[in-house]
């Protein structure tokens, strides 16, 4: 069946329908295409980490003037960040998977040492978490780096060990022991619950894909549940959080750990259906704490109404796609692995995130990927979608897709005068004459 596009220009009848331009069939045909995977995690990270440096200038302007006089410190930063992330994600998408699998080990070992430094003298401490480093006066969070290197390791351990996978042994040495329970145990010690949560969701994540048998994770979720749950019940401040999560206790900001929770509820109900328009926000005037931060989703709900918080949701969407189509595509191991670990990174964490700021969920403390203010982060989750893109070109046909389409621009741009192509000269009477003498003797 052809379809709009595959007419020639000029073809379509005028009593043909309302067929213009993209077609149903059309669209189908695209996201069937082995390059749609590739497109659809570009587009949807890129408007991601646009939509994020708008809403930092937006979220974390009142906040920015009151400690620095400028209104533009926080999103500068955060540019600069995400300039750095740019360029990562760029080399990144442009490494091939083999290279990746080669810095599994170093990645993994480099990522252990930066985050036992942080209980070193050049460790700091921030919000009752020592979790970040303080070098040359930029502070550096390892944890984030470490999850690229548990995706990158955790990809090329398993796919080695794939026709051993249904023994526990082999699934989980060395993946969880020693290097996952080592790097899970130091971010815990940190007191980053959090970031432990996405890690333990990785490793799971990780372990499915490869085929580990189904009851297995009966035994390995139970530990894991008992253990959170220790860590909940040693801590006053967790159990204060879930205590306002689902203790009904919240009728008011003033009652005791429900300040931060009941402001983001007033930010999205303020925001309505149409939002207040963007920079209109009241709740970052000082009332609703990390408003650039770990709550961004409430500014935007406030400023952008019910369409951009839904927006948000829909690039997401596109992403959790776009690596779903690379998993069930992919022919090799590690590249199905590290995309299924992304996945579980990416869209976990915007799920507690976004959980937390509607009240789903307890408030746990994690940014929303490409979007909240954080260099760290920023920088962390441009290096895994420059890895995704790496892994989406790998894909059977998309390379020499994405080839023919540079081939196409290329020679476009070249028969158009000043776009870098040869332009023609007029020719002078003197050419003209030297063309005919030619001409006339070949004739």
């Amino acid at each position: 069946m052809t379809t709009i596009l595959d007419r020639p220009r000029g073809s379509v009848p005028r009593g043909e329908g309302e067929e213009t331009g993209w077609s149903v069939q059309s669209v189908g045909a695209w996201l069937r295409s082995p390059v749609a995977p590739y497109y659809l995690a570009l587009v949807s990270a890129s408007v991601l980490t646009g939509l994020g440096l708008v809403m930092v200038l937006s979220a974390s302007s009142v906040g920015s003037y009151r400690d620095s006089g400028s209104s533009y410190t926080v999103f500068l930063d955060q540019l600069v960040f995400g300039s750095i992330g740019i360029v990562l994600a760029v080399a990144g998408s442009r490494l091939p998977v083999r290279m990746w699998k080669k810095l599994a080990w170093p990645g993994i070992f480099l990522a252990l040492l930066l985050q036992l430094a942080v209980f070193t003298p050049v460790g700091i401490e921030f919000q009752g978490n020592r979790n970040s480093l303080l070098v040359a006066g930029f502070s550096l969070q390892p944890a984030e780096f470490g999850k690229i290197a548990l995706v990158v390791f955790g990809a090329a351990v398993l796919a080695a060990k794939r026709k051993v996978i249904h023994r526990l042994a082999h699934a989980t040495i060395p993946l969880i022991f020693p290097f996952g329970m080592l790097q899970l145990g130091l971010v815990l010690q940190g007191r980053d619950l959090g970031t432990g949560l996405i890690l333990l969701a990785m490793m799971a994540g990780l372990l499915w894909t490869a085929g580990l048998p189904a009851r297995w994770f009966v035994g390995l979720g139970a530990v894991g549940a008992a253990g959170v749950a220790v860590l909940a019940l040693g801590s006053a401040n967790r159990m204060q959080r879930i205590q306002t999560w689902i203790g009904g206790i919240c009728d008011s900001p003033q009652v005791e750990g429900c300040y931060q929770k009941v402001h983001a509820e007033y930010a999205l109900a303020d925001g309505g259906w149409w939002g207040l328009g963007l920079g209109e926000s009241r709740e970052k005037w000082g009332i609703l704490p990390e408003p650039h931060n770990d709550f961004i989703l409430a500014i935007i709900g406030e400023e952008l109404g019910l369409p951009g918080s839904l927006a948000v949701l829909a690039l997401f969407a596109v992403l959790a796609y776009s690596c779903f189509r690379v998993i069930t595509e992919a022919e090799d191991p590690f590249t199905r692995l590290a995309a299924a670990a992304i996945l579980v990174w990416f869209l976990g964490q915007a799920l507690i995130n976004i959980g937390s700021v509607i009240g789903m969920l307890p408030i746990i403390g994690v940014p929303l990927p490409l979007v909240s203010s954080g260099g760290s982060a920023l920088i962390a989750a441009l290096i895994g979608i420059g890895l995704l893109l790496s892994l989406a070109r790998s894909l059977p046909g998309a390379e020499e897709t994405l080839r023919g389409r540079t081939g196409t621009l290329r020679r476009t741009l070249a028969a158009v005068p000043g776009a870098g192509g040869s332009r023609r000269r007029p020719a002078t009477p003197a050419r003209r004459s030297t063309r005919s003498r030619a001409q006339g003797g070949r004739r």
